[in-house]
């Protein structure tokens, strides 16, 4: 395998006394899909902020093409390469489709790139180019989500960090989006690293997995692997019973290799 594109090694950080990662390490590489699994509360939006530049670890490096971005502006480290789609969509509601799209390509300079990149856009979310000169505000939350995605492409990411993307959408739409995800990811070789709480689909959409739990990293391994785990079936699957799962705790890491 090659050498890994973004590594993170031992970051800690805090909102104000309170450490909210402790300790995280984990590689991803190109072309992959990693999953970050684990409850609410676990870490997962607050590694993903940490990566994006948005919160400023207090320990550990984060090495993303072989240069370390610990402490980056949220914008360098978007020019770096590296775009968040945030839980809860974010988009621009009184601004057009269009009017969003151009703002995920606020660093870019180069007309050709940016037509591309919205042609590219619309090409897997035709339904933005019917509704491009409507009000975001207006639009399902599905759709919202799509916009959210399709924002982020408009950067040309070396690697998109995507926050729930399941978040309050029907079962049908999350198959429609994590579809298209997985498109991306097979079509344009698009390394993700997607927080989930939603099991089932973000380890079929992965390669590789983690389970974080209290900050920490707990669990990891490839995806089709912790998907035959125990732990994973009784905590995050839904077949153990919700009394045995309350008392259960995790004893010890496991990883496979």
């Amino acid at each position: 395998m090659t050498e890994p594109i973004l590594t993170i090694r031992n970051v800690e950080s805090f909102y104000g006394p309170i450490m909210a990662i402790r300790g995280v390490s984990l590689d991803v590489h190109v072309g992959q899909i990693v999953s970050i699994l684990g409850a609410n509360g676990a870490g997962k939006t607050t590694l993903l902020k940490t990566v994006s530049g948005v919160m400023d670890p207090e320990k550990g490096k984060i090495i993303f093409d072989d240069q370390e971005i610990q402490g980056l502006e949220p914008h360098k480290v978007v020019q770096k390469g590296i775009v968040h789609v945030p839980e809860g969509r974010e988009v621009f509601p009184l601004m057009t489709v269009d009017e969003n799209l151009s703002l995920g390509a606020y660093t870019s300079s180069n007309k050709g790139q940016i037509d591309h990149d919205r042609d590219l856009v619309f090409s897997y979310f035709p339904i933005l180019k019917d509704r491009r000169m409507q009000e975001a505000g207006t639009l399902s939350g599905g759709q919202q989500q799509m916009l959210a995605i399709g924002r982020g492409l408009m950067a040309s990411p070396k690697i998109m960090l995507l926050d729930e993307p399941s978040l309050g959408l029907s079962p049908l739409l999350v198959q429609e989006i994590f579809g298209i995800l997985k498109r991306l990811n097979t079509e344009q070789n698009m390394t993700m690293m997607l927080v989930e709480q939603n099991a089932n689909a973000a380890l079929d959409l992965a390669r590789h997995g983690y389970v974080m739990e209290v900050g920490r990293i707990v669990m990891d391994g490839a995806a089709d692997i912790l998907m035959q785990s125990d732990d994973i079936q009784n905590f995050y699957l839904g077949v153990q019973e919700e009394g045995a799962r309350e008392n259960r705790r995790w004893k010890r890491k496991k990883t496979w290799r």
